[in-house]
């Protein structure tokens, strides 16, 4: 049975071979030049601020590297894990093989074992590749790209192929199963980014003045949809690596900052500069200054974050979070081959 699964795999396997090569190609050939200019800037301390400008200028090349990272994982799940085995009702060829004295549970276990450890070695080597090209300049990107790099893309493709694999059984049809593969997955990203990660570990707060040299003055909201509110910009204090999830001004209850608040202790902000009729530019500073100088006597920033320190905690407990997924799902898909499929 591996024999055939490795078969029936082999074009798939040889398509992410060359893929993965022509990825180690552009790393090795573009890693030095990251490596020399990260040197060359900063010579022995990587974490010097000009690191910063550095993967800025660096910024198109890094953002494609993370989208190479981000996608792997849906290919896998929707060519990979979707068909593997509603190809095989398509044609039918399911009903050959199992009157082969070759059971369900058998013929399913080979194909995971050949699929499943494609998947694992395609996105390991993926992303360490990439973590390993964007290292020289990754030093203080903290949580910036943490779904792109190290251990987690290796749980979202088990997951993605898990999930293309349940998705097979259930509709019996590639097609269908690959767009419910990459809805699914699409989906269960954002659940995890949005409510499971921040419950892995309870966040630090930090309590600063509000200062009036280092705030702004801003729209907060969906400007298209004319959803909102007038918002002070306070700067986010030096944290290193961290990962902020809210910078508030709130006064001494906890209360935030509210729009009718900020309007009524600032009322000229909302026009000021904004017209041939406005006043100037050093003026218009000089107002938020003194606004915020004045809601600073009754207000602080409050900033609630995840210190880079815990960066390794968060990525063992979300490659643990869809490792969880993966294996329910495979679970789901052995039970409904052999006790729902006829």
């Amino acid at each position: 049975m591996s024999r055939l699964a490795l078969r029936q795999f082999r074009t798939s396997a040889w398509t992410a071979v060359v893929g993965l090569a022509l990825v180690a190609a552009a790393v090795v050939a573009t890693r030095p030049h990251f490596v020399t200019a990260a040197r060359r800037a900063c010579g022995a301390d990587p974490d010097c601020p000009a690191i910063t400008g550095l993967a800025l200028d660096n910024a198109a090349a890094r953002t494609a590297a993370g989208l190479v990272v981000i996608l792997a994982p849906a290919l896998i799940g929707a060519f990979w894990g979707a068909p593997l085995v509603a190809r095989e009702f398509e044609a039918g060829t399911h009903q050959l093989v199992w009157t082969q004295s070759i059971g369900r549970t058998r013929w399913l276990a080979g194909k995971l074992a050949v699929a499943g450890t494609a998947t694992v070695v395609a996105s390991a080597s993926l992303s360490a590749l990439v973590t390993w090209w964007a290292a020289p300049l990754d030093h203080g990107a903290g949580y910036a790209t943490f779904d792109q790099r190290d251990i987690v893309p290796i749980g979202y493709a088990l997951f993605a192929f898990a999930l293309g694999l349940a998705a097979g059984l259930v509709t019996r049809r590639t097609l269908p199963a690959m767009a419910l593969t990459l809805a699914g997955l699409l989906a269960a990203r954002i659940a995890v980014t949005e409510w499971i990660r921040p419950l892995i570990a309870a966040p630090r707060v930090v309590t600063t003045p509000l200062d009036p040299d280092n705030t702004g003055y801003g729209w907060g909201g969906n400007i298209l949809l004319g959803v909102g509110e007038s918002t002070l910009q306070p700067r986010t204090p030096d944290l290193p690596d961290a990962w902020i999830q809210s910078v508030r001004v709130v006064d001494a209850a906890g209360a935030s900052l509210t729009d009718q608040t900020l309007r009524a202790t600032c009322p000229t902000l909302e026009t000021g500069g904004h017209g041939p009729a406005g006043p100037a530019p050093e003026a218009v500073r000089q107002q938020l200054h003194d606004c915020v100088a004045r809601i600073g006597e009754q207000h602080h920033v409050v900033v609630t974050y995840q210190p880079g320190d815990r960066y390794w905690t968060f990525q063992w407990w979300e490659l643990a979070v869809f490792l969880l997924g993966a294996g329910l799902l495979v679970g789901y898909a052995c039970y409904r081959l052999r006790r729902g499929t006829s």
